[in-house]
């Protein structure tokens, strides 16, 4: 039976990309019984049904899935921020790394508006900058209308799935304009063109940019940790996984433990002070975190 990727879902319809042609499937009524939902992203097998339709038999296994945006086997994010207007936050970035580290997809973080940036506002990112690259992240700069961009992402884009995350305002709606200009749009309505705008059906799309796939992500800015335990957190801090080999106790909190590796990095400075900050703030609001209780009629 012909398999293919599903590649955007709309109003009950799964749309699957097959060698090129683009059908219209829905999904099996025992699914839902299941409670199993096709996703964008899914490679599913389908039967024609009718001259232009087909339904979606089969969900195939699943490297990851995320649920806001529903969206499944991605590879990677791309995470855009802004080094001014708004501000660059590295709370919030490490925030987004976390949450994304959890769901086994690969960061890449890009800083947009360089060229408006004063010297003093790119001294306070340098520093950062150099320490996200040196712990393994992959880092690269925009500005405003480079003409380089799409050049500069293709060997990041090509052959990945790629969701597009980050804050309103910093610049995503610019960059997606840039590296896919065939959308014709201007940089406001980009949003409404991939169903986010306030007037239109909310859907995520793969949109084929640079040799691989891109989705924008509506939810993302919504930075839960609901997933994730306490003693778990550290393993997405990935120098302080690294360093907890090396801690004396086994499920080391980094917090008030002997010989706790994580902590003489910290004192040595080969830790960031803000990147372990910034792990005692999620870790106590992790701890802080309220039991979900189920309701009984």
């Amino acid at each position: 039976m012909p398999e293919g990727q599903i590649r955007k879902a709309i109003s009950g319809f799964y749309y699957v990309e097959d060698n090129g042609e683009r059908i219209r499937c829905r999904g099996r009524g025992v699914f839902r019984n299941r409670g199993i939902h096709p996703l964008v992203g899914d490679i599913v097998t389908y039967v024609p049904d009718g001259e232009n339709d087909a339904i979606i038999t089969v969900v195939h296994e699943r490297k990851n899935e995320l649920v806001r945006p529903p969206i499944s086997n991605v590879d990677q994010a791309l995470l855009v921020f802004s080094i001014v207007e708004p501000a660059f936050s590295p709370h919030l970035l490490d925030r987004f790394l976390v949450v994304i580290e959890s769901f086994d997809i690969k960061p890449v973080i890009c800083l947009t508006k360089k060229d408006i940036a004063s010297e003093a506002e790119l001294e306070k990112v340098v520093a950062s900058e150099a320490y996200y690259k040196k712990i393994g992240y992959t880092v690269i700069n925009t500005f405003i209308d480079d003409e380089n961009l799409p050049e500069m992402l293709k060997p990041i884009l090509t052959g990945q799935i790629t969701v597009l995350a980050g804050q309103s305002g910093v610049g995503k709606s610019t960059l997606l304009n840039t590296v896919l200009p065939s959308l014709g749009l201007k940089t406001g309505e980009i949003s409404e063109a991939l169903g986010r705008g306030k007037h239109t059906t909310r859907h995520v799309e793969l949109l084929e940019v640079a040799g691989g796939l891109v989705a924008d992500t509506p939810g993302f800015s919504s930075l839960e940790f609901d997933h994730i335990k306490k003693e778990e957190l550290s393993r997405y801090f990935i120098e302080m996984n690294e360093a907890s080999q090396n801690c004396k106790f086994r499920g080391c909190l980094h917090l008030k433990e002997p010989k706790c590796a994580v902590k003489e990095l910290v004192e040595s400075g080969d830790i960031l002070r803000h990147r372990y900050d910034n792990y005692l703030h999620f870790l106590q609001e992790i701890i802080d975190r309220k039991p979900r209780y189920e309701k009984h009629d």
